[in-house]
């Protein structure tokens, strides 16, 4: 069939009637063949013998692909000496290769209308070339009610006009079938490679649809008082409250948008960026929160899968915060554990590096404090080091360990520092339980060890008595253990 239409546009003579009538003019248009066409009279008188000609030296044209563009099936009125236009922007299917259309040789426009006079409808339909082309015109004497589902061969935007003042009509849906192929079908030397002719399945019809002539049923929930076309969200002439875009481009009403959607406009929700959960807007750095394996920025609000340089996983794993200024990778807003190119690391945070025994205070190295061999600033709570005489303690370079530290006398950084005792002890002289020198209130002191006990006693009176108890645990040289050392203090700490 395809190679006909070819051979036919081809080797047809053009008419131009010049005709006092305007209803016998033929207004030629140029198509992308650059064939001159008539709406109503296609492309002229058909040349039986320059078709034979052609025929014999032409080449089959590649398989036929059928691609269904299913437009919005959302429903416009039509009101009286109105236009109504609805504009679709076709893909031709490019992401299906089996039906992909890029040489068009004709289309199928599918509309479902109803409307109280049939014949008060006109419509039009316009390429994105701007060939306009009227697929039903007004019949005045029409005045037949009408349930209409039509089949037109043109193409892309849509257009009904009525004339009077009183009649409502409702264009339910419509659709584009286009026929054609994704590889240049004709050349002027016809010299493409021959093809086997392949014709596609035949195009199934759309799953039927309720009228609202036809369906008296209650609506669903998210309906609003508009009133539906049949039982499900997707048949609501409104929604009550919001509605989405299917895949196949059907309206569905819902209470809230849903994951992956935002409150565009009015009661429109429209998809988010494919990374988010939850956003604002439809573009990349309108997320608010992110899908499984992605984390926000909050510095861009996009979704991303590592956090960059510069930027720290939070607690909760899901989003990346922005570390202090001078930090390139960090564990908390102020825990730096790299810098930025010309700074150091001192402890934790980043400054300018300066000599030692200096800091940098914005503009300038400056000296540290006395007490400090190395610093992050001028105090003396700011010493990264001490110099010689001086000891670390809790930040602070000390002459001396205050109560509750010992010298730390290895020198692993270079320095020594004063650490703090065990818990057990109130001063020390070493690290451990076993170096304590004080202890505290309601402890007694025994071998560098606090043990509890406020008065030396034993645990009965008759355990003095010859004999007793504890007696027997002295003479047996068992007071050296702690516990028995405890119950039997007195007997212990008594001479003879």
């Amino acid at each position: 069939m395809e190679n006909k239409q070819f051979l036919l546009g081809f080797d047809s003579l053009e008419l131009i009637y010049d005709d006092e009538y305007q209803d016998f003019v033929l207004q030629l248009q140029l198509l992308c063949l650059c064939l001159a066409v008539s709406h109503l009279y296609g492309f002229g008188l058909m040349d039986a013998e320059a078709m034979v000609i052609e025929a014999e030296k032409w080449t089959t044209v590649p398989p036929q692909h059928v691609c269904v563009e299913n437009t919005d099936r959302q429903i416009k009125t039509i009101r009286p000496d109105s236009v109504v236009r609805s504009i679709y922007k076709a893909t031709g299917c490019s992401d299906n290769p089996n039906h992909h259309v890029i040489y068009l040789e004709h289309v199928v426009v599918r509309i479902t209308i109803t409307h109280p006079r049939r014949g008060d409808l006109a419509i039009y339909l316009t390429s994105p070339s701007g060939t306009r082309s009227q697929l039903l015109a007004n019949r005045y004497m029409h005045q037949m009610e009408s349930k209409l589902y039509w089949n037109f061969e043109r193409k892309y935007e849509m257009m009904y006009k009525t004339r009077f003042l009183i009649l409502l009509g409702k264009l339910k849906e419509w659709s584009l079938v286009l026929y054609g192929t994704s590889i240049q079908p004709y050349s002027p030397r016809n010299d493409f490679p021959k093809v086997e002719r392949v014709r596609s399945s035949p195009v199934e019809d759309p799953t039927e649809d309720y009228g609202t002539d036809d369906y008296s049923g209650p609506c669903n929930a998210e309906c609003s008082k508009v009133g539906c076309d049949g039982p499900g969200p997707d048949h609501c002439t409104d929604c009550l409250h919001y509605y989405y875009k299917s895949k196949n481009n059907t309206r569905i009403c819902v209470s809230t948008c849903p994951p992956g959607h935002y409150n565009a406009d009015k009661k429109r929700c429209k998809k988010c960026s494919p990374n988010c959960e939850t956003c604002v807007g439809g573009h990349s750095d309108q997320c608010m929160t992110c899908k499984s394996g992605y984390y926000l920025n909050e510095v861009t609000n996009s979704c991303i899968t590592t956090c960059p340089d510069g930027f720290y996983l939070d607690k909760n794993k899901i989003a990346c915060r922005k570390c202090s200024e001078n930090c390139k990778a960090c564990v908390e807003f102020q825990v730096c554990t790299e810098c930025k190119h010309g700074l150091s690391l001192h402890g934790t945070k980043c400054a300018v590096r300066c000599e030692d025994g200096k800091y940098h205070n914005g503009r300038e190295c400056e000296p540290c404090h006395r007490s400090c061999a190395t610093c992050a600033g001028g105090g003396v709570d700011a010493c990264i080091n001490c110099t010689q005489g001086y000891f670390m303690e809790d930040g602070r370079c000390v002459q001396s360990c205050s109560t509750g530290y010992y010298l730390d006398h290895s020198t692993e950084s270079g320095y020594k520092s004063c650490k703090r005792c065990d818990a057990s002890c109130l001063d020390c002289s070493g690290q451990g339980d076993r170096n304590c020198t004080i202890c505290p209130s309601g402890y007694n002191l025994d071998s560098g060890v606090c043990v509890v006990g406020t008065v030396c006693k034993d645990a009965t009176e008759e355990s003095w008595a010859e004999g007793g108890f504890c007696m027997l645990v002295k003479k047996n040289n068992l007071c050296q253990r702690k516990v028995l050392q405890q119950l039997c203090c007195r007997t212990c700490t008594h001479k003879g």
